[in-house]
């Protein structure tokens, strides 16, 4: 089956975050995921169009990890087995959030209604902090440079999830 995935990037302060879960959850139909990531843990998009095919493959083949698709693409962002560990990487915190929101299968009118919310679209939140992602991940430099890229590297963890499945 054919989805359709957005990536959008917000920045944005978070002073309760289960009421802006909630409000985002209210803007959604029921074949409708939106997602919201900390960016900072994000190697780019190509990695999170990655873990977010490999999360609905995953469910697909009823070989997910979480219960919950958005969950389960926090899951294979991080290239962590463990939720907790998983929403410790990419989950949002109290206070400014870089966001990368995961859109699957809504229609554009969400994107509207996830601005009224965080703020203005702002894409330039999504590219990679090599520096931080290193440290966030145990990343070597010579990880990066045999793999092509930072980006690479996460997408290699990312489907190495699958063989442990």
């Amino acid at each position: 089956m054919e989805h359709k995935i957005r990536v959008l990037g917000f920045s944005k302060v978070v002073e309760d975050i289960p009421d802006l879960i909630g409000k985002i959850n209210d803007t959604t139909s029921n074949s409708c995921v939106i997602q919201l990531l900390n960016a900072d843990g994000i190697a780019g998009k190509e990695h999170i169009l990655h873990a977010t095919e490999q999360a609905i493959k995953a469910f697909e083949r009823k070989q997910n990890i979480a219960n919950d698709l958005g969950l389960e693409i926090c899951v294979r962002a991080s290239a962590q087995r463990q939720i907790s560990k998983a929403l410790e990487i990419l989950g949002l915190k109290k206070g400014l959030n870089n966001i990368c929101a995961v859109i699957i299968d809504c229609d554009s009118g969400v994107d509207k209604e996830l601005e009224l919310l965080l703020g203005k679209t702002d894409d330039t939140i999504l590219k990679p902090d090599i520096s931080h992602l290193n440290d966030l991940y145990q990343i070597s430099d010579e990880e990066i440079e045999n793999s092509g890229g930072i980006s690479r590297v996460l997408i290699e963890r990312t489907s190495l999830l699958v063989l442990d499945t």
